[in-house]
């Protein structure tokens, strides 16, 4: 499911740059790592990881969970570089 989650953002990312590097934690599911213009599910050190289950995961990148909201709600957790994380929200939306 997380590689088909991956292969969704890898189309997004395609003619568009994303600088640094960001990680989706689902916990037990596993994790999204977009670094390098790449979406993979291999896991490694990132500037800025955002802990969000699988399920709102999927909310979050179809524009059912607005990522403020989701913060406030607590169902997303933020660590690390903040700048990254805002960068995400220009290349999603």
């Amino acid at each position: 499911m997380l590689q088909e989650i991956a292969d969704g953002i890898q189309k997004g990312l395609d003619g568009k740059s994303f600088d640094g590097s960001l990680k989706f934690d689902c916990g037990e599911d596993g994790v999204i790592v977009l670094a390098d213009s790449q979406a993979t599910t291999q896991d490694q050190e990132t500037d800025c990881t955002i802990r969000i289950s699988q399920d709102n995961l999927t909310k979050l990148l179809t524009g059912k969970l607005n990522p403020m909201t989701g913060v406030a709600m607590g169902k997303l957790k933020i660590s690390g570089n903040m700048g990254v994380a805002m960068k995400l929200g220009q290349l999603l939306g």
